[in-house]
């Protein structure tokens, strides 16, 4: 799964690497090193215009909740357990099949985090577990696969700007060689030769889109444990640890 990601570029940044054509973000939001579920996050989406616009799709850049909450919900508190879709039942599962066939996105990282249980025990007798960062080995922007939904919360007035809630989810995959050792599942990462396909909410649900990237274009490496704190942020979180500082089993997945 992927349940903590790191997102420190500007929108303005975001806007020009993306090639959006409008931004719909009012207040830019922090760098931000330990996101979190339920947390505002950047999204890039294609849709028309307005509502009503019979123009086509641009791409936008939107702040959306991290956690998606299905059209047909009746209590929004369920997207805090639909932060995920995996990839092999996204095009089925009724929480998913409508936005995965209109209404798909990307949202940008600089990485994510995961955790290794290692052969240490706590106090407790439970496995250590060392976290790991992963991102792009060239650093640059990791275009994770998403969905999001726009949820009409029938407690508010029609006249009420805050009355829809744009969500999102993160599409995960079977984790490739490199990283599979840490976790067995990962993003479902978008190559930039793709974005277009994946944002055109013409091309409908094609299975055919749902295809990870090359493997071997990811690093990882171990982080603090202070990141399983979501109160703890800053860019300290993605600072490499020394390898002597983790578990021997752990260090060897670093790559």
């Amino acid at each position: 799964m992927c349940g903590r990601y790191a997102s420190s570029r500007r929108p303005d940044d975001l806007v020009e690497e993306f090639a959006v054509a409008e931004s719909h973000v009012a207040e830019a939001l922090p760098p931000d090193y330990n996101v979190a579920p339920t947390k505002a996050v950047y999204a890039v989406v294609e849709r028309p215009p307005s509502r009503h616009s019979e123009e086509p799709p641009q791409r936008q850049l939107r702040t959306l909740t991290w956690g998606l909450v299905p059209s047909w919900a009746k209590d929004p508190s369920i997207g805090s357990r639909m932060i995920n879709a995996r990839m092999e039942t996204v095009a089925e599962k009724p929480a998913f099949r409508k936005a995965f066939a209109t209404r798909r996105c990307l949202l940008p990282a600089d990485g994510y985090f995961e955790w290794y249980p290692t052969e240490q025990l706590t106090s407790a007798g439970k496995p250590r577990k060392q976290p790991f960062f992963i991102r792009p080995r060239d650093h640059g922007v990791l275009a994770m696969a998403g969905l999001y939904e726009i949820w009409r919360d029938p407690t508010r007035d029609d006249d009420d700007p805050h009355r829809f809630r744009w969500t999102c989810t993160v599409i995960t995959t079977a984790a490739e060689d490199d990283v599979g050792a840490i976790h067995d599942r990962m993003p479902l990462m978008v190559e930039r030769e793709r974005w277009d396909a994946w944002l055109d909410p013409g091309t409908g649900g094609d299975v055919d889109l749902l295809t990870p990237a090359a493997p071997g274009r990811l690093e990882a490496f171990p982080v603090s444990t202070a990141v399983g704190n979501v109160r703890n942020n800053g860019p300290e979180l993605i600072t490499p640890l020394p390898l002597d500082d983790v578990p021997p089993d752990a260090a060897e997945h670093a790559r």
